[in-house]
């Protein structure tokens, strides 16, 4: 329990200020001299990072002066040139939030004499100051990905990353986990699951680079963190120019058209980022049958940014998204022919304001205060089958938080606080439209459900609650480099009031070790971890008025009909290597392991779009993975991820509504592997850049498999809803799985420039699933249905530069 002082302490330290934010970014300036120390106008200054492919480009103004800001934390490679001047080459560490400043000093070209000050070897490719799996991508990557047409969001970009199984709609499993991952979007964070049917999805467009944190996750992040996506958005700071954006529109089959636009420029100590995405597809969630079946949808969403560099010691940040989506959900064929046409539709907006202060050249204060609220209408149709269902929720997440970062000597401390309050609204009315569906003669019939089955004279099941919840955090960690040793440590503390209680005390540990001579770099981790259940239909499956659907069988099974759904904590382990193979490859690799107690996952609500969280005993995860990483050599680059996991999942249910009965009796016998465990996942990226502009990637990727449900093969074959994908799925192999598949997406296009410099426009092709695999991600799950991959998809895409 958290004493009364504690908490009037956070509550003081929270509200410190009116204006808040948490940056997590770096600023560099500098001063360009000639060798009589006299100011250098015009040079290009070039700030770049070989592993990730980052590069960002300035000139000096009339003082010979720059400043880059927005920057994330990394080492990087500065270059200055001028006519008549050597190339100044040097190593820049950026590894913290600071204003970085330095001068430097050109020599004449006629001079024969070093032009190259480097702290370390610049062309290492490995970073010991990571002491757990970190992958960062910038937009430039994400720009050149053939995402499938008529993605919804980062995820797609995220799962080319080693640790993630891919399901559908978009959603990603982060190391044996459901969906536990956080969004940190400058600042704030997001732990709405943003797939499928429950939110809408983060735009790439916006995004100028995200770091990925899988291993040994910083003690500042909190609340999901199976993986913690750091996302920094564009920013118009640095672009030199007033105004300056593209337009793109494409199209592809499914009637699928999008637009965007964006603009950006600074004018002073100002700077702003805009950007509008339009999109409108047939196809816009996956399908649940061969059948592309009453599937259409659209999507609108904004971003806004905008910086002002109050003074040297002074920045302030505004940031505003929001986004609207309204789709029809995807039939079975049975459901078509009777003519059901539900239908959903998904808002949410987000604001934040942020200060970051320095108060001495060491020291620097960071504060935020952050807003979203996001809601979802399910529409509910006469032509119900064999269900009815309408739903009315809405989350809304106030967040306030402060960071001090001092560094010192070899220390680089950062401590802080975060308070969360989280409003709930969940109204919610169900009733069986089918005789058959729960039949009195039915081997699976449920006598709970009569009073709700409108084929025999029944009511609906009307739901309607409002709660708010609290978190309260603090953190302290401390990055310190002794020699070849860099260690991390961490703490975190976590106190969590809603429908249930709890609070842990959570150390992050980890320790690098660098041999530079070979170039290597070890790693070692432990973290605690205490992630609250998700708020998507919480108050549904963890209320008693809810408990009147539970079968009695089901309430002796398991010795009730509900439980209040715990936190998760979790024993996180990993052990890890760096290598760099000369200039020209990098490998990384991981081993993991995870205990982890209430394991929190998903069920549907008797066959409806609804999917309410429930958690189970016990997980345990044992895993490899690896990334080999070929950075921009003569305009080709690569990765391969690839990733082994085993996720055994203990029963029983613990937290959540016990629906079904054969269901539940089956997932109690004893541990199972849990439906989004896959024995291997490889994805590759190629791609090639020629300097006059054409440019083409390829994206490969192997899926063994998920786990899907023991489903009768008989009873699926005289199915007419299923019976033809019968196909793709493995119903005798133990556990049944969707059988493996192998999809491939390319892209290629030209890009034209002016000068070599300033894009004009360009013209890309795109195929998505180009061998046109039918293959499914899961099938008749219990926990998240039947869905199949995007069959062939033809798009071509054009984009003008102003």
């Amino acid at each position: 329990m958290v004493s009364p002082l504690l908490r009037l302490l956070l509550t003081l330290a929270l509200f410190l200020r009116a204006i808040l934010t948490a940056q997590t970014t770096a600023s560099l300036a500098g001063l360009v001299l000639d060798p009589n120390t006299q100011a250098v106008p015009g040079a290009v200054v070039r700030l770049s990072q070989r592993v990730n492919g980052f590069e960002r480009n300035i000139l000096t103004d009339a003082e010979g002066r720059f400043r880059l800001a927005n920057l994330p934390l990394q080492t990087y490679e500065l270059s200055v040139e001028k006519e008549g001047f050597l190339i100044h080459k040097e190593s820049v560490p950026l590894r913290d939030n600071l204003l970085r400043e330095i001068r430097v000093r050109l020599q004449l070209a006629g001079e024969r004499q070093s032009v190259v000050v480097s702290v370390q070897e610049i062309s290492a490719l490995v970073d010991p100051i990571q002491t757990g799996s970190y992958a960062q991508m910038n937009q430039a990557e994400i720009e050149r990905l053939p995402l499938q047409a008529g993605n919804r969001g980062l995820e797609a970009v995220l799962v080319t990353f080693p640790g993630f199984a891919q399901n559908a709609n978009g959603a990603i499993h982060p190391r044996g986990a459901h969906n536990q991952m956080t969004y940190v979007i400058d600042g704030m964070p997001v732990t709405d699951q943003l797939t499928g049917a429950f939110a809408n999805a983060i735009d790439p467009n916006i995004v100028q680079t995200v770091e990925l944190f899988t291993g040994n996750i910083p003690a500042e992040y909190g609340n999901k963190v199976s993986a913690v996506a750091n996302i920094t958005t564009k920013s118009g700071l640095g672009t030199g120019r007033s105004v300056a954006g593209s337009l793109m529109t494409s199209a592809a089959q499914f009637d699928t058209l999008s637009t965007v636009a964006q603009v950006s420029g600074e004018r002073g100590k100002w700077g702003y980022s805009a950007s509008v995405n339009l999109m409108k597809s047939n196809r816009y969630l996956d399908q649940v049958s061969l059948e592309n079946l009453h599937n259409g949808g659209n999507s609108e969403r904004g971003f806004l940014r905008v910086d002002w560099m109050a003074s040297p010691r002074h920045t302030l940040r505004f940031s505003a998204l929001a986004g609207r989506s309204a789709f029809q959900l995807a039939n079975l064929r049975s459901q078509h022919a009777a003519g059901m046409a539900q239908r959903q539709l998904l808002r949410d907006y987000s604001g934040l304001i942020g200060w970051v202060h320095t108060l001495s050249p060491r020291t620097t204060l960071d504060m935020t205060a952050s807003l979203r609220s996001s809601s979802s209408l399910l529409f509910d149709s006469a032509q119900d089958t064999p269900v009815t269902a309408w739903q009315d929720r809405r989350l809304t997440t106030g967040n306030i938080a402060t960071r001090i970062t001092h560094v010192s000597g070899g220390h680089q401390v950062r401590f802080g606080m975060d308070y969360q309050r989280f409003p709930v609204r969940e109204f919610f009315r169900f009733g069986i439209t089918s005789p058959e569906f729960n039949a009195p003669e039915g081997e699976t019939y449920i006598p709970a459900l009569t009073a709700y089955d409108l084929t025999r004279g029944g009511g609906l099941f009307r739901f309607a609650e409002q709660k708010t919840g609290h978190l309260a955090s603090g953190f302290f960690q401390d990055n310190y480099r002794w020699r070849r040793f860099q260690f991390a440590l961490g703490v975190r503390y976590d106190s969590y009031r809603f429908l249930s209680r709890g609070e842990q005390f959570q150390p992050r540990l980890g320790l690098s070790f660098h041999l530079p001579e070979t170039g290597t770099v070890l790693r070692l981790s432990y973290n605690r971890t205490f992630q609250p259940p998700p708020n998507e239909n919480l108050l549904l499956s963890n209320s008693q008025a809810a408990a009147v659907l539970v079968d009695p069988s089901v309430r002796t099974i398991l010795g009730g009909a509900l439980a209040l759904i715990r936190p998760e904590r979790q024993n996180f382990y990993e052990a890890g290597i760096q290598q760099s193979l000369g200039r020209r490859l990098a490998v990384n690799a991981a081993y993991y392991h995870k205990d982890g107690w209430d394991q929190q996952d998903n069920n549907n609500l008797f066959n409806t779009p609804v999917v309410f969280p429930t958690s189970l005993a016990r997980i345990r995860v044992n895993a490899v993975e690896g990334r080999v990483i070929l950075p921009t050599i003569r305009g080709f680059s690569a990765t391969v991820s690839a990733t082994h996991y085993r996720a055994v999942t203990t029963p029983p249910f613990t937290g959540g509504l016990f629906l079904g009965n054969s269901a539940v009796e089956a997932l109690s016998q004893g541990p199972f592997l849990i439906d989004h465990d896959q024995s291997l996942a490889v994805h590759s990226v190629v791609s090639y850049a020629h300097r006059r502009g054409w440019f083409s990637t390829i994206s490969i990727r192997y899926d063994s498999g998920l786990v899907t449900n023991p489903s009768d093969p008989q009873q699926v074959a005289a199915d007419p809803d299923f019976a033809d994908l019968l196909p793709y799925v493995d119903l005798l192999s133990a556990p049944p799985r969707t059988l493996p598949r192998i999809v491939t997406d390319v892209s290629g296009g030209y890009q034209h420039s002016s000068d070599g410099q300033r894009r004009q426009w360009e013209v890309a092709v795109q195929a998505s699933n180009l061998a046109n695999v039918t293959a499914l991600y899961n099938f008749q799950s219990l926990f998240v249905g039947t869905r199949l991959v995007q069959p062939r998809t033809l798009g071509v895409r054009l984009r003008w530069f102003f």
